[in-house]
């Protein structure tokens, strides 16, 4: 890499960035309706310009019937009610932006809500100016559906319409059909409704289901996915979608040249970027992929880091699978979000509230240690568990679906909780949309707040300190040789070489390093009985142990 790049690549803000994911509708609610709005987001970005991030990822607002709590969309240019107004968003990117805080904000572009305009208009007739633009196709003979893609809230990805005598192609729900993205005039659309929100001031998009934009235009049908390979890392095995392998219905090759198109967009827009969401079995061979060069992607994430298993081998291989493909990519990494059980119960689970703060801890410090653009999801700084939510309080229709085996992802979308003794947690002073249970309550942020010793405390030292840092911001990284559960790596600039060091289990452990001269660093573990100590050229860790140090050779 020449000088020169290495310098640009270094200006680019996104790169090593902290962001920080929320969840309007339960982020906090203003009006006492029940669910989340703009003015909520506003009214607490002190409390998140505190926590250390450089940014926020707004899931969707835009406006939406709600049957996928707007991933279905039916005004890409418009803000629903239920969140506020256009006003209400230019308010709070201001206000952002006034805190230093870029933000960036959910786009779905791979398909609309049913009551889209555009959907009303093409299932009207085939004969009308945007008949082609979603994903049509004949019944076979004997009227079953064209071919055997599945989508992934269960069932048949196709949809029988009897206006048009034809079924139209669904990957989620069947009130989200599959725009049709081989047409240029969709296109066209799709990225004026991008441009306008650019145009608004927006520093950058979370690309929905990014790699779900192109189908196979001959219809296909996938390749069995045979026991052996077991199931898709982001698929429950409750759900025959990772049955197969999707070759036909998702990750096309022509994708690529849509993500290309999309960059030039961007590309008019200084400062501005994309970060995609790919679920493939590829995994981060996919999104190395995705964001090869300067012309896709910005950088991307998969569901690697955010699937059950938890070992150093596995966030050794996630990264170094990643780095090990060309095209110089940069990586997107996150260990909860709004679509999995949160992390301290995924990879914790039931331990002791004690024991998961200290793991919810050293999860925060691992992640934004990792090589990449590191994206914490709200909550994860007061170490909240996954929600227990009865049958009758569920709301997703993933969960509704497939329950009991699966819950779905209502237990990960619960309502910060702000106050420990105000109704519902201080999230709104009506009912909730969704309960907010008592194990939350006892990590309120008024808990919390004065506590030296809390996970929020831990969070906006450390994430103080990282900014300290350059080599944990945009420095290359290679792992040491480890045995489970230590995993150890150096990041490392021009200036600056740096160990990190995490003992991955509940029980002490010791590493010694190989020869070389370490200078320790105060990262503020050690007020949380979390750091480890130099002792005779070996290095001691406590249970969830963390050790960060200067490298001299």
């Amino acid at each position: 890499m020449t000088p020169q790049r290495r310098e640009e690549r270094m200006a680019e803000w996104w790169r090593g960035a902290v962001m920080y994911q929320i969840y309007p509708r339960s982020f906090l609610d203003t009006n006492g309706d029940g669910i989340g709005d703009l003015a909520g987001i506003t009214a607490r970005l002190d409390y998140v310009a505190g926590l250390g991030v450089d940014g926020i990822w707004l899931s969707p607002f835009a406006k939406s019937p709600m049957k996928d709590f707007g991933y279905d969309v039916s005004d890409y240019c418009d803000v629903d009610p239920l969140f506020g107004t256009l006003d209400d968003f230019d308010r709070l990117l201001r206000a952002a932006h006034d805190r230093g805080l870029k933000v960036i904000m959910d786009m779905v572009l791979s398909h609309t809500s049913d009551r889209h305009p555009w959907f009303q208009e093409s299932r009207a007739s085939r004969g009308t100016a945007k008949a082609d633009w979603y994903v049509w196709a004949d019944a076979k003979p004997d009227g079953t559906p064209p071919n055997n893609w599945l989508s992934v809230f269960g069932g048949s990805s196709w949809q029988w319409d009897t206006r048009r005598q034809q079924y139209y192609l669904h990957n989620f729900l069947a009130s989200q059909p599959d725009l049709n993205l081989h047409n240029p005039d969709v296109v066209d659309a799709v990225f004026d409704a991008v441009a306008f929100w650019l145009d608004r001031g927006v520093d950058g998009f979370r690309l929905d289901t990014a790699n779900f934009y192109l189908h196979d235009p001959q219809l296909r049908d996938n390749p069995p996915r045979p026991p052996s390979a077991g199931n898709a890392p982001d698929v429950p095995l409750t759900n025959p979608y990772g049955r197969q392998y999707h070759v036909y219905d998702k990750s096309r090759p022509e994708n690529l040249e849509f993500l290309r198109k999309l960059r030039r967009v961007l590309d008019r827009y200084p400062d501005r970027m994309t970060v995609g969401e790919v679920a493939c079995d590829a995994g981060v061979k996919r999104i190395a992929e995705y964001c090869a060069g300067n012309d896709l992607l910005h950088t991307a994430y998969s569901f690697d880091l955010l699937s059950p298993g938890f070992s150093a081998a596995k966030i050794r291989g996630a990264v170094t699978a990643f780095f090990d493909e060309p095209g110089g990519g940069w990586p997107a990494w996150a260990f909860s979000n709004h679509d999995v059980i949160r992390a301290v119960t995924r990879w914790g689970g039931d331990s002791p509230a004690g024991a998961s703060a200290a793991l919810a801890k050293q999860l925060l410090a691992l992640l934004t240690s990792l090589p990449g653009t590191p994206f914490l999801y709200q909550g994860e700084e007061l170490a909240l568990p996954e929600a227990e939510i009865a049958f009758e309080d569920l709301q997703d229709p993933y969960g509704i679906e497939f329950w009991p085996v699966f819950k779905g992802r209502d237990g990960c979308r619960t309502p910060m909780p702000w106050q420990h003794d105000a109704p519902a947690g201080g999230f709104s002073t009506g009912k909730p949309w969704l309960p907010v249970v008592p194990a939350h309550l006892e990590r309120a942020v008024s808990r919390q707040e004065g506590d030296p010793a809390s996970p929020l405390a831990f969070a906006r030292s450390f994430l103080r300190w990282r900014k300290t840092r350059p080599a944990l911001i945009h420095g290359r990284a290679s792992f040491f040789d480890t045995p489970e559960p230590l995993l150890a790596f150096e990041r490392k600039t021009a200036g600056e070489r740096l160990l990190c060091l995490f003992n991955l289990g509940a029980d002490p452990a010791r590493w010694t390093p190989p020869a070389v001269a370490l200078t320790p660093l105060d990262t503020g573990a050690a007020a949380h009985g979390l750091q480890g100590r130099l002792e005779n050229g070996s290095v001691l860790l406590p249970g969830h142990g963390i050790f960060h140090a200067v490298l001299d050779r």
